[in-house]
């Protein structure tokens, strides 16, 4: 399934593109921001980006996830599989923690101390405290998940009967209106933004657990192969019209929109189950049709895709550090730290699996 390969490849492309906008938007904490306040443009442009990304590439992986988890786990048993995902995403969570996660926040230290805070230096005693997830709270989630899907197979130890049929049309939008009640009802307890345990967007957890579960059921009845062409154009059709017509209702009440329980809550969360739904579909059907092919460059970007996950925070920090001295209108900068950081992660990626023994992680 190369297209498989491929989409998680350029939805982590995503990712970094995704963090590259919150170091120029300044508009969420991250390890290093270069706010720019005046231009309202771009910091807007900034944000829509961020708010369309996270509406469904954080789910789109959870369900791939969950699609290759019932075969590997058959493949292996419950002990290999487990040992298998302790090592493949237990080790890389670990050295991020304790390595990668203090040296990214070397950022907030070289930031305005009107913005941060901080009027003292940066020293070791720091260091207990720079010790975190960061952006793996996704390994952190998917291994919690993992584990119960083990616990779930051991106690039922059979086999799900495989199915081909696609879903149906009905179904989708069931699923859609339920998804979006359970996450408005979520985020009256847990506003978007609100961190929680080192979480930044458990306000998503309903896309994120149902997204995990249905690429279970998605394996078993073969749907990333079977979802028609058609499904999929609708797909985008309806999440563009979503976009047009309810994201700008849903941003009308200011700040509504991140929850407490206010109408415009209600009415994002329909906007972001919709739109997550439709581009699922809608990249699927368009990466099995256009991008199903192997090819040198293809191949060399899936294979390092899940390092770069790993290892881009800190390199695009430093990055915007370097490049802070540029003076540019935000966007452009934006773009320049794209076109630079992009190849810099894949490039730092191939050179981190070249280390022996990486590859059993990597």
């Amino acid at each position: 399934m190369i297209f498989a390969d491929n989409l998680r490849t350029a939805l982590i492309i995503l990712v970094v593109l995704h963090h590259l906008a919150v170091i120029y938007g300044a508009n969420t904490p991250f390890y290093y921001v270069e706010p720019a306040y005046s231009d309202v443009l771009a910091l807007w442009v900034l944000v829509i980006f961020q708010l369309l990304n996270q509406a469904y590439f954080m789910g789109f992986f959870f369900l791939l996830s969950g699609y290759f988890t019932p075969g590997s786990f058959e493949r292996k048993g419950l002990t290999s599989f487990l040992k298998d995902r302790l090592i493949r995403l237990g080790i890389p969570l670990l050295v991020f923690a304790f390595v990668l996660n203090p040296i990214a926040s070397i950022g907030i230290w070289q930031m305005p101390a009107s913005l941060t805070g901080i009027t003292t230096p940066l020293s070791w005693q720091e260091y207990p405290k720079l010790i975190g997830i960061g952006p793996l709270w996704f390994i952190v989630m998917l291994l919690v998940f993992d584990f119960g899907y083990a616990a779930w197979r051991v106690d039922t130890w059979t086999r799900s009967a495989s199915d081909s049929a696609p879903p149906r049309y009905r179904m989708v939008v069931v699923f859609v209106l339920v998804l979006a009640l359970a996450s408005y009802l979520i985020r009256i307890v847990l506003p978007l933004g609100k961190y929680a345990l080192s979480f930044p967007s458990l306000a998503y957890l309903p896309q994120y657990l149902s997204f995990f579960i249905i690429g279970i059921i998605a394996y078993h009845r073969n749907w990333l192969r079977t979802i028609p062409s058609r499904m999929g154009k609708l797909g985008f059709g309806v999440a563009l019209v979503a976009t047009l017509t309810l994201f700008p209702i849903s941003l009308s009440g200011g700040a509504a929109f991140l929850g407490n329980g206010y109408w415009q809550s209600a009415v994002y969360a329909l906007w972001d189950s919709t739109f997550a739904v439709g581009m699922v579909l809608g990249l699927t059907t368009l990466f099995r049709r256009f991008f199903n092919y192997p090819n040198r460059l293809g191949r060399f970007l899936s294979q390092h895709s899940y390092t770069v996950f790993i290892i881009h925070a800190p390199i695009i920090v430093f990055l915007a550090l370097a490049m802070r001295g540029i003076h540019l209108e935000q966007l452009l900068k934006f773009g320049l730290a794209a076109i630079v950081g992009l190849p810099l992660c894949f490039g730092a990626a191939y050179l981190v699996r070249k280390i022996p023994f990486t590859d059993r992680v990597l």
